[in-house]
C-alpha cells in the first residue's frame, strides 16, 4: 500500500505477487495488485482480478475499502453499491456497512435505495440523522422527478408526514432538521406552515447563518404577499442595521404595494412584526431619520444615502417627486463622493444611479467633483497631480464618472489621444504610491491604464490602425507593473484574438489560474480562437482542459453530495444536482467536446490513423446527437471585461439573445458536420449482385438513409444561419465574440462540404447500381468533381495576400486570411475523406473489369468514363494542394524577412518606455503568425501524402 502512495505502482505489483505466492487466498493483496494495474494502463487484467475478489462477497474492511477505491479510479461507481449490498447480507447488523452502502447508493443517485438504506440504518441505530438520510431521498426523488403531479402528490407529502411524526413525539434535535422541514413546506407551496415553523419553537434553532429566521420568514411574507409583514420587519431589520441594502429593497416594495392596495392599519396591533409604514411621508421621514442617526454614528455607512437616492428614482417612476423635498440628485450625489469618493466603491454605487442627472448638466456636474478634489500643479507639467492615494481615488472615480456619462465619446480624435496622454501620464504617477505592493497586489492607479485603453478602442473601431497597437503597448506596461491585474490579461487576451495572434494569449490564459467553474464562464475566450487561427497543438490543450473540467465535475458532485449529507447541510443538495446539470447541458461544454472531435480527426484521421479507427476510437456513430439542445445554457460571463461605457453602448440583454442564438446555430452546423464525416466508414461495405435482396438486410441501406437525413438537416442549419446572418448584428467591441459562421459562408468552405457530402450519395447509388447503364450518374458525379475543384481554387484564392503589411508606417494585420487558411486545410481533409470512400468503391470495380479482360483476352473492353474523371480529380487536388503549400512557404518566408522594429514609429508620442513594448508586441504577433502558418503547412504536407495514394 505505501508503494501505491508513493506512485510506485511496478514495485507494489511485485510485492503483492510475492505475497500471493505465500497466501493464495489474500483478498486485500489481490485488489491492490488490481489497483497498481489499474494504474499502469492494463485496465482489463485490473477489473479481472476485481472480479475475483467481489465473486466471493468479502466483509473484510481493507478488502472492501481498497475495492471501493479501485472502483473509483475505474470509474465504476455503480459496482461499489454491488459490494455493500452483499456485505449487508452478511453482516446485517453492521452500521459502518450499511452507511457505505447509502454512501455508494449516493454516489449514483438511487434516491429510492437510499431511502430503503436511510431507513435500515435507522431500524439498527435510531439515530436522527439517518432517519433524515431517508427524508431527504424523498425530496430527491421529488425534484428528480419527471412528473410534477407524483413529486406534489406522494414523494413530498410522505416526506413531510415523516418530519412530522418527530416533530409530535418531539425528537427534532438539530438546526438541519429544521431547514429541512422548511424546504418540504416551501416545495410543497404550504407557505403559511412554513411560516409557523420559522416563528415557532422549531424556528429557535435555525442560529448558524446571520439573521438566517429572518430571511426565512421575509420569503415567506413575500410568498404569502403580506405586505404590512414585510414593511414592519425589514423596517426593524434597518433599525438595527441600516447599512443593509437588500432591506430597504423590501422596505420601499412593500410600501409602494401598501400604498397602491390603500392598506389602513386596523384597530389594534398594525401587524405581527409591528408597526408598519403605509405612506409616502412616514417612508420620507423614516429615511431622512436613518441619515441623522447616521451622522451620529462612529463609521461611515452608505447605505442611508443611497437609499434616498433609490427613494428618489422611485418616486419619479411615479411621477409624483417634487411634492416630497427630498433634494435635488445632482446635490445629494455631490454630498456622497465628498463623503466615500476616495473608496473605491464609490464609482459602482453611483453608476446606478447617473440616470437620474439630466444630460445637459453632466459637464457642469463634473466640474464641480474636480473642483473638491485635492490636486496639485508639480511645475514641469501642466497637469495638476494627487499628492497621495486618498487623492488619487476621488480622481479615478471622477474619471470613472465621466466615461459613463458619455463625455469621452463624444471627442474627436485629437481631443481623445490628448486625454489617453493624460491618463497615461496619471497613470505612472500614481506608481509611486503602489511601491511597496506585493506582485499579487495591484497598483492603485491601474484603471488610468485601462481606461486609456478603452479610449484607443474608440479610436480603432473608427478606423484609426495605429491605435491597437498602443492599446497593446500600454496593457503590456501595465502587467509589467501590475503582473497579477486579470483585467489586462482579459482585455490583452481578447485582442490579440482580434489580430489573429493565438501564441501571446495561451500563456497569458494559464496565467490567469482559472478556477474551477471559469473554465466554463470564460473559457470561450481561449476555445472560440485556438484553431480557428491555427494553432492546432493549443488548441488540442485548450480544449482539453475544458473537457477535464466538464468530466472531472461530475465526480466531484457526487463528492460534494455524500459530504452534504454527512453533515446535515441539507438545502445544499438541491443546489448540487442543479450545478451539475447546469454544467451538463453548458453551451460551451457541448461547443469544446465537437469542435475537440473534428480537431482530433483533422490531425489524426487517415493520417496516423485510419479514418474508421479515429470514429471509432471517439465512439461517434452518425445516429447518435449526444447535445441537449432543448436544455443548452449560456453559462458564459460576457461581462467579465470591465467597462465604463453608457447604456447605449454597453452589451444589451438583446446582444445576450442574439449571440446564444448565433452560437447554437453555429454549433448546430458543426455538430452536423461531425455526424456526417463519422457516417463516411458506414457506408463501405461489399458489393451485393445487383437487385439481390439482401442490400436492405446487411444494413448498409439504412445507413445511407441516415447520412442523407443529416444532410438535410445540414442544409436547413445552413439556411438559418444564413438568415440569422443578414441582420448584420455587431457585437460591442467589448461583448461576445462572434463565431464563425460568417467566414464560413463567405469565404465559401460551406458549400464546398455540402457538395461534398452530396457527392457521397451519388458515389453510394453509382455503387449499388454498378458501371452498366450508369453513364448518367458518371456524368453527374464527373461534373461534382469538376465545380469542387473549382470551388476549392476559389478558397484558395480567398487565402491570398500578406498577413501583415507596412502601410504608411502602420502595421495592418488581416487574420480573416489565417481563419480562410484553417478553413482551407479543414475542406480539403473532408474532401480527402470522400475520395477514399469514392477509391474503396471503385477499387472493386476495376478489378472485376480486369478479370473480364482476362478471360476475354481482348483489349476491347471499354473502361467506363469514371475512373478518368477520379484520377483526373486527384490530380488536380494533388496540384492545389502543392500550390497551397508553396503559398504558406512564402507566407514563412515573408514573416521571417519581415523587421519591424525598423518601422519607423510615426507616432512621436511614443516615449522611449513604450518603443520597448511596441517592439515586444509586434514580435509576439510576428511570431504567432509564423507558427499558424507553420502548423497548418506541417498539416497539409501529410495531407498531401494522402493524396498520393489515392491511386486506383
Amino acid at each position: 500500500a505505501d508503494y501505491l502512495d508513493n506512485g510506485n505502482n511496478k514495485m507494489a505489483i511485485q510485492q503483492a505477487d510475492k505475497l500471493l505466492k505465500k497466501h493464495k487466498d489474500l483478498h486485500c493483496a489481490k485488489v491492490l495488485k488490481a489497483i497498481g494495474l489499474q494504474r499502469t494502463g492494463k485496465q482489463d487484467e485490473a477489473y479481472a482480478l476485481a472480479q475475483e475478489v467481489a465473486a466471493l462477497e468479502p466483509t473484510d474492511d481493507n478488502s472492501l475499502q481498497a475495492l471501493t477505491i479501485l472502483y473509483r479510479e475505474m470509474h465504476r461507481p455503480e459496482l461499489v453499491t454491488k459490494l455493500y449490498e452483499a456485505a449487508v447480507k452478511k453482516v446485517p447488523n453492521s452500521e459502518e456497512y450499511h452507511s457505505h452502502l447509502f454512501m455508494a447508493y449516493a454516489r449514483v443517485g438511487e434516491y429510492k435505495k437510499m431511502q430503503q438504506a436511510g431507513m435500515a440504518l435507522y431500524k439498527i441505530v435510531p439515530k436522527n440523522p439517518y432517519y433524515f438520510w431517508s427524508v431527504m431521498s424523498l425530496i430527491m426523488q421529488s425534484i428528480s422527478a419527471q412528473d410534477e403531479n407524483l413529486s406534489k402528490t406522494m414523494f413530498l407529502p410522505l416526506a413531510e408526514r415523516m418530519v412530522e411524526k418527530m416533530v409530535k413525539e418531539d425528537k427534532i434535535e438539530a438546526e438541519a432538521e429544521v431547514e429541512l422541514y422548511y424546504m418540504i413546506l416551501e416545495r410543497l407551496e404550504k407557505y403559511k406552515e412554513a411560516l409557523d415553523v420559522v416563528r415557532g419553537k422549531l424556528g429557535e434553532k435555525l442560529t448558524s447563518e446571520l439573521q438566517s429566521r429572518e430571511n426565512k420568514c421575509m420569503a415567506m411574507y413575500k410568498k404569502l404577499c403580506r405586505w404590512p409583514e414585510c414593511n414592519a420587519l425589514s423596517r426593524r431589520l434597518l433599525l438595527k442595521n441600516s447599512d443593509d441594502w437588500q432591506f430597504y429593497i423590501t422596505y420601499f416594495d412593500s410600501v409602494f404595494q401598501l400604498i397602491d392596495e390603500s392598506w389602513t392599519p386596523p384597530a389594534e396591533e398594525h401587524s405581527l412584526e409591528g408597526e408598519v409604514h403605509y405612506s409616502i411621508e412616514q417612508a420620507v421621514k423614516f429615511i431622512e431619520e436613518r441619515i441623522t442617526e447616521e451622522s451620529k454614528s462612529s463609521r461611515p455607512l452608505r447605505g442611508p444615502y443611497l437609499a434616498k437616492l433609490e427613494l428618489i428614482r422611485r418616486l419619479r417612476c411615479r411621477g409624483c417627486n417634487d411634492e416630497y423635498k427630498l433634494g435635488d440628485p445632482e446635490e445629494l450625489m455631490f454630498q456622497y463622493f465628498k463623503k466615500f469618493g476616495d473608496k473605491p466603491c464609490c464609482f459602482t454605487d453611483l453608476r446606478v444611479f447617473v440616470d437620474l442627472l439630466p444630460s445637459s448638466q453632466y459637464t457642469k456636474f463634473i466640474s464641480q467633483l474636480l473642483e473638491v478634489i485635492p490636486l496639485s500643479a508639480a511645475s514641469e507639467s501642466s497637469i495638476a497631480l494627487p499628492a497621495d492615494i486618498k487623492a488619487l481615488q476621488q480622481h479615478l472615480c471622477v474619471v470613472q464618472l465621466s466615461r459613463l456619462l458619455g463625455i469621452y465619446h463624444a471627442m474627436d480624435k485629437k481631443q481623445k489621444l490628448t486625454v489617453v496622454r493624460e491618463l497615461m501620464l496619471r497613470y505612472r504617477h500614481g506608481l509611486e504610491f503602489g511601491k511597496s505592493c506585493l506582485k499579487t497586489e495591484l497598483q492603485f492607479s491601474d484603471y488610468y491604464c485601462l481606461l486609456a485603453v478603452h479610449l484607443l478602442l474608440d479610436l480603432w473601431l473608427e478606423g484609426e490602425e495605429m491605435a491597437v497597437w498602443q492599446c497593446l503597448t500600454l496593457l503590456e506596461e501595465g502587467l509589467s507593473h501590475s503582473p497579477s491585474n486579470a483585467q489586462f490579461k482579459l482585455l490583452l487576451i481578447r485582442i490579440y484574438c482580434r489580430l489573429g495572434a493565438f501564441e501571446p494569449v495561451a500563456e497569458l490564459y494559464s496565467s490567469l489560474d482559472a478556477k474551477h467553474i471559469q473554465h466554463d464562464t470564460i473559457g470561450y475566450l481561449l476555445t472560440r480562437y485556438a484553431e480557428s487561427l491555427g494553432h492546432y497543438a493549443a488548441a488540442s490543450q485548450s480544449c482539453n482542459f475544458a473537457l477535464r473540467f466538464f468530466h472531472s465535475n461530475q465526480k466531484d458532485t457526487s463528492e460534494y453530495i455524500i459530504q452534504a449529507y454527512k453533515y446535515g447541510a441539507f438545502e445544499k443538495i438541491p443546489e448540487f444536482i442543479a450545478f451539475r446539470n447546469r454544467l451538463n447541458s453548458s453551451l460551451h461544454f457541448a461547443q469544446v467536446r465537437t469542435e475537440r472531435m473534428l480537431l482530433d480527426l483533422l490531425l489524426e484521421a487517415n493520417i496516423s490513423t485510419s479514418l474508421e479507427e479515429s470514429i471509432k476510437s471517439m465512439s461517434l456513430s452518425p445516429e447518435e446527437d449526444d447535445i441537449p439542445w432543448k436544455d443548452l445554457r449560456d453559462n458564459r460571463d460576457l461581462t467579465v471585461l470591465f467597462n465604463w461605457d453608457p447604456k447605449d453602448r454597453d452589451i444589451s440583454e438583446e446582444h445576450r439573445k442574439l449571440s446564444l442564438e448565433e452560437e447554437t446555430m453555429w454549433l448546430r452546423i458543426r455538430s452536423l458536420t461531425l455526424r456526417l464525416v463519422s457516417g463516411l466508414p458506414t457506408l463501405s461495405h461489399t458489393i451485393q449482385p445487383k437487385n439481390s435482396e439482401k442490400t436492405a438486410e446487411n444494413g448498409v441501406s439504412s445507413k445511407i438513409d441516415t447520412v442523407r437525413s443529416l444532410l438535410q438537416q445540414l442544409e436547413a442549419a445552413v439556411d438559418a444561419g444564413k438568415k440569422f446572418l443578414e441582420q448584420k448584428i455587431q457585437y460591442p467591441v467589448l461583448g461576445p465574440p462572434p463565431t464563425r459562421m460568417a467566414g464560413f459562408f463567405s469565404n465559401g468552405s460551406c458549400q464546398c462540404q455540402t457538395s461534398l457530402f452530396y457527392l457521397v450519395s451519388d458515389i453510394y447509388e453509382l455503387d449499388t447500381n454498378g458501371l452498366e447503364d450508369s453513364a448518367e450518374i458518371q456524368e453527374r458525379i464527373g461534373n461534382s468533381f469538376k465545380s469542387l475543384v473549382e470551388r476549392l481554387t476559389d478558397l484558395f484564392n480567398k487565402c491570398k495576400g500578406d498577413l501583415i503589411e507596412v502601410r504608411d508606417g502602420t502595421l495592418k494585420t488581416h487574420p480573416n486570411l489565417l481563419e480562410n487558411l484553417v478553413f482551407f486545410v479543414e475542406t480539403i481533409s473532408i474532401a480527402l475523406w470522400v475520395s477514399s470512400y469514392c477509391d474503396s468503391v471503385l477499387r472493386p470495380f476495376k478489378s472485376n473489369l480486369q478479370k473480364k479482360k482476362k478471360k476475354k483476352k481482348e483489349s476491347s473492353v471499354a473502361m467506363p468514363p469514371i475512373f478518368t474523371h477520379f484520377l483526373d480529380y486527384v490530380a488536380e487536388l494533388q496540384t492545389l494542394t502543392s500550390n497551397v503549400i508553396d503559398h504558406i512557404k512564402g507566407l514563412e518566408i515573408i514573416l521571417t524577412a519581415l523587421k519591424l522594429e525598423e518601422l519607423s514609429l510615426k507616432d512621436t508620442l511614443l516615449l522611449q518606455e513604450e518603443k520597448k513594448f511596441t517592439k515586444t508586441v509586434q514580435g509576439k504577433v510576428q511570431s504567432s503568425y509564423h507558427h499558424s502558418v507553420q502548423e497548418i503547412g506541417e498539416l497539409l504536407k501529410k495531407r498531401l501524402d494522402t493524396i498520393k495514394k489515392l491511386k486506383i
